[in-house]
């Protein structure tokens, strides 16, 4: 090949490049490959959402409901409507009651589809069907955002789509792993607190034990301390309403508590290990709001100190079946509460623990 032959095909490979970048056509090109690439996995996402509810139906099925596609249907679509936060006034209460209210409506639907089956059984498959909600979910939002950026011509969507793809297919493995232990009363890692709180109770002499809005409260006596356990009653998919729970035993017992201990699992950063244990200040919980702040304001207002002990794990550890370093860690996480316990409080105080979480296979 010749000086002039390869001069003549540089030239045309320019003039190509040229007409592509005048006319457009390399954004048309880059935009199909984009939105092939999310398409495909969009393809993904779908059979692993029909696979999970054949699963799910076929679970509520062997329970004795003869048209389980109709409840997941129902429930599959059901969707909560946030409280208006312009005004802010009263907005937990709000909010605490727009939950509630959700929780309620879907068990509901199940007791309903259900009436001869246990309240484990019966949480298992509000749980089930709730992942496979999250899961159908993303699957709309994707589908919406890459049909949206088709439709538009709109390239920076789909690019954007495409880069956050990776991330997204991430969360829906951990959706579909999820549902293994939830459909099978397995503990995940969001059950360490509850666990927690269980190994404690084997430490302790119980005097009593109430359930209070699907979670149980246990009076004891531990280190010479009066230690009243709470976590959400087991060993169903529950995980109760411990922030309103513990307001109304601070309430109960006119303020007269020495020290508040909330166990959690908590989020990791890249780098931190799994099992790694942390304490601080505060109401370790994390739901929407209305749990924490009710927690918050019953230390505020009888000048309670609130301690907080997080036990760290990935979203994916969170919810699947308990690794082995997240087990190792409860252990530590007790001998962890009782040194708090000792150097907080002298002997006859009143202590309160919370173990925050799903309490999915820890009992009581």
């Amino acid at each position: 090949m010749n000086g002039d032959t390869i001069s003549l095909i540089t030239q045309i490979i320019w003039l190509i490049i040229f007409i592509l970048l005048i006319t457009g056509l390399n954004t048309k090109i880059q935009m199909r490959i984009w939105a092939m690439d999310i398409r495909n996995k969009l393809n993904l996402i779908k059979r692993i959402i029909d696979e999970d509810r054949v699963r799910v139906e076929k679970m509520i099925s062997n329970l004795g409901y003869q048209t389980p596609s109709a409840l997941v249907g129902r429930v599959l679509d059901f969707f909560t409507i946030e409280p208006v936060s312009i005004e802010p006034v009263d907005i937990i209460k709000r909010l605490d009651h727009m939950i509630r209210t959700s929780e309620a409506t879907v068990r509901r639907f199940v007791e309903s589809s259900l009436p001869n089956t246990g309240k484990f059984e019966r949480s298992l498959v509000e749980t089930s069907i709730e992942v496979l909600a999250g899961l159908n979910l993303i699957y709309k939002v994707i589908r919406h955002y890459l049909l949206t950026g088709e439709k538009e011509n709109n390239w920076v969507l789909l690019m954007q789509l495409e880069l956050l793809m990776p991330t997204i297919m991430r969360y829906v493995e951990t959706y579909h792993m999820a549902l293994d232990p939830f459909m099978s009363g397995k503990p995940v890692g969001d059950s360490v607190g509850p666990l927690v709180v269980y190994n404690l109770l084997e430490k302790s002499k119980v005097v009593s034990k109430r359930v209070i809005e699907d979670t149980s409260v246990f009076e004891t006596w531990l280190e010479d301390r009066r230690v009243f356990f709470v976590k959400a009653e087991g060993p169903g998919s529950n995980v109760g309403h411990p922030g309103a729970v513990i307001r109304k035993l601070v309430e109960e017992l006119k303020g007269n508590v020495d020290l508040i201990v909330t166990i959690d699992a908590a989020l990791k950063l890249e780098g931190e290990e799994t099992g790694s244990i942390a304490e601080g200040v505060g109401a370790a919980i994390g739901d929407p709001g209305p749990e924490k702040i009710a927690i918050e304001r019953a230390a505020a207002e009888y000048g309670i100190p609130l301690r907080a002990l997080i036990v760290k794990m990935d979203y994916r550890e969170a919810l699947t079946v308990m690794k082995k370093e997240i087990f190792e860690a409860s252990r530590k996480a007790v001998d962890y509460v009782l040194k708090l316990i000792k150097e907080e409080t002298k002997p006859n105080a009143t202590v309160i623990v919370a173990g925050i979480g799903n309490t999915i296979g820890v009992p009581m």
